[in-house]
């Protein structure tokens, strides 16, 4: 995710390294490398322009102090920028109301189909709601099977009628049928086309008109860059949308869409879409977003995933588990699928500071840990729940049941009794002080890490 802009972004401070202070030649320099940046992340000139404008007229109007380097301060300068240039902070979605209606809006192709079912998804399941999704798209009858197959899998109703076609009247229809069955909040899922035009506008416009939505969201593919911005102020100017939503972040993006947005409609993002799972949904926060490209990482998120898949109980076995040594396969293999349900591996490893940049080139597939777990199946469930069961002529076995090879499933084990031990100690608290201090004494902090 904005790979390029990251490293762009990185370029332009290292302008700035090693000098003494910021001076109005030296930041010239930097600004240019950071306005370069921002066009080929197609975010338009005069964004752009007044981005870099404002930047220098902060970074000449401050002191650096003598714990601060200019290239420190200009990161510093940068976030607030960007931070403010997607929106300041985040805003929620109104999703109140007797039921409260949701009304979705967008190209065709922007995957406004697809978020539907992850808002409901994300309202079910952390908001304790009861969704009714509403198929409104007349014109292409797969849109409708697609929306009753995505309901059938997250196990939320749809509403349909593929005799009616006017969606205005399907609108209506929905909602009195939630209004009758205790659903309390609709998500209308509208038609799209692959351009603006006059039909599409108007027939959006009667929608919203007629049910008077809490919440109108526009879906737009971020990956389409300032085509985005336009097809978004064209909507916005039509039927003054509260939202966006930026679908397909996970994708080759240059993020001028998220960078622009804001900017020229006066709208906040507020959910982007990370991956085709209808878990991949993520509430926008500019200031998470602006670490991210900024290459800070985004543990704040890391951990709210994290937190997401924790359960108390398992946790406290857990540690009692580990406190006795008696940590196993089983367990090892439960943790890593706590991992995978919090979503691409690859999205995660940047969430870490310097991640970013360590990955930089390096293809890391959502089955990453696949192997790992043919191991593991390949074990006999006694093996599983005691490892030194595990010798020679085992891991023969395990090897040819699992497609690897002796050296890995060698690999594996090691790997596994490492981490048993770092798992002991840390939970030994005069250890773990132990450990702290080493640290502490090689200069604070891991070597290679």
């Amino acid at each position: 995710m904005f790979e390029n802009l990251s490293e762009k972004f990185d370029r332009a401070f290292k302008v700035l390294k090693g000098r003494g202070q910021i001076t109005e030649i030296n930041i010239a320099e930097s600004l240019k490398e950071v306005r370069r940046a921002l066009l080929d992340a197609d975010v338009n000139f005069k964004t752009a322009k007044e981005f870099t404008q404002n930047v220098k007229e902060k970074a000449l109007g401050r002191d650096v102090l003598t714990s601060v380097s200019p290239g420190q301060l200009m990161v510093k300068i940068c976030h607030e920028e960007l931070v403010e240039l997607m929106g300041g902070e985040k805003v929620d979605i109104n999703f109140q109301g007797s039921p409260g209606i949701i009304l979705m809006s967008g190209l065709q192709g922007s995957g406004k189909t697809t978020f539907s079912g992850k808002l409901a998804n994300f309202l079910k399941n952390k908001k304790g709601k009861k969704p009714l999704l509403v198929a409104c798209d007349v014109y292409r009858p797969a849109a409708i099977d697609q929306l009753h197959v995505l309901g059938e899998q997250l196990g939320v109703e749809v509403y349909s009628n593929k005799e009616e076609k006017n969606p205005v009247k399907i609108a209506q229809d929905a909602i009195q049928y939630a209004k009758s069955n205790s659903f309390n909040v609709v998500i209308v899922d509208t038609a799209g086309r692959l351009a603006v035009d006059e039909q599409m506008m108007e027939e959006i416009a009667n929608v919203k008109k007629s049910i008077n939505p809490t919440e109108t969201l526009f879906v737009v593919d971020s990956m389409t860059g300032q085509d985005a911005v336009n097809t978004a102020k064209t909507f916005n100017d039509r039927i003054d949308f509260d939202g966006v939503v930026l679908t397909k972040l996970d994708g080759d993006t240059r993020g001028g869409a998220a960078l622009t947005i804001k900017t020229v409609v006066d709208k906040p993002i507020k959910f982007v879409g990370t991956g085709e799972k209808m878990d991949a949904l993520d509430i926008f926060y500019p200031e998470r977003m602006a670490d991210r490209i900024l290459g800070m990482g985004d543990v704040v998120s890391l951990v709210e995933k994290a937190q997401e898949q924790f359960d108390e109980e398992k946790a406290r076995k857990l540690q009692k588990k580990i406190q006795k040594n008696q940590f196993n396969f089983n367990d090892f293999m439960e943790q890593l699928q706590q991992i995978k349900k919090m979503g691409n591996i690859k999205d995660l490893m940047g969430m870490i500071p310097g991640m970013g940049k360590a990955l930089k080139g390096v293809e890391i597939e959502d089955d990453a840990f696949k192997h790992i777990e043919a191991i593991i199946q390949s074990m006999t469930p006694a093996e599983r729940e005691n490892p030194a069961l595990i010798n020679g002529s085992r891991k023969k076995r395990i090897a040819s049941g699992s497609g690897q090879s002796v050296q890995e499933v060698n690999k594996l084990i090691k790997q596994f009794e490492d981490t048993r031990k770092m798992m002991k100690m840390m939970g030994n608290k005069k250890n773990m002080m132990k450990m702290m201090g080493q640290f502490k004494g090689m200069g604070g902090g891991m070597p290679g890490m």
